[in-house]
């Protein structure tokens, strides 16, 4: 039986994925999932990859999260207020 970080890193190797898709094909919480994101970073690291994160945007005017250090999705858009922002997404490559 393999752990779920295991399960997390081998979806993110085969094609990209939101935290919610990721809780549903394994079967456990939206925030178990975020828990496990920093060990995961340290895992794929020391194999000679990365856990890749496309940022969140704007759906509005388009502004990209791109130097936003927390995996969750943000409230709302700095630039025009929107709260209709993407999810980012996650891949390891």
């Amino acid at each position: 039986m393999t752990t779920i970080r295991k399960q997390i890193i081998d979806l993110l190797e085969q094609d990209d994925h939101d935290v919610r898709e990721i809780s549903q094909l394994l079967g456990i919480s939206e925030k178990n999932v975020h828990a496990h994101f920093p060990h995961i970073e340290k895992t794929v690291s020391s194999m000679g990859k990365k856990l890749v994160v496309t940022p969140s945007s704007c759906m509005a005017c388009g502004y990209r999260f791109k130097d936003r250090s927390r995996h969750a999705r943000p409230g709302k858009c700095p630039k025009c207020k929107s709260e209709r922002i993407s999810k980012p997404r996650f891949t390891v490559g």
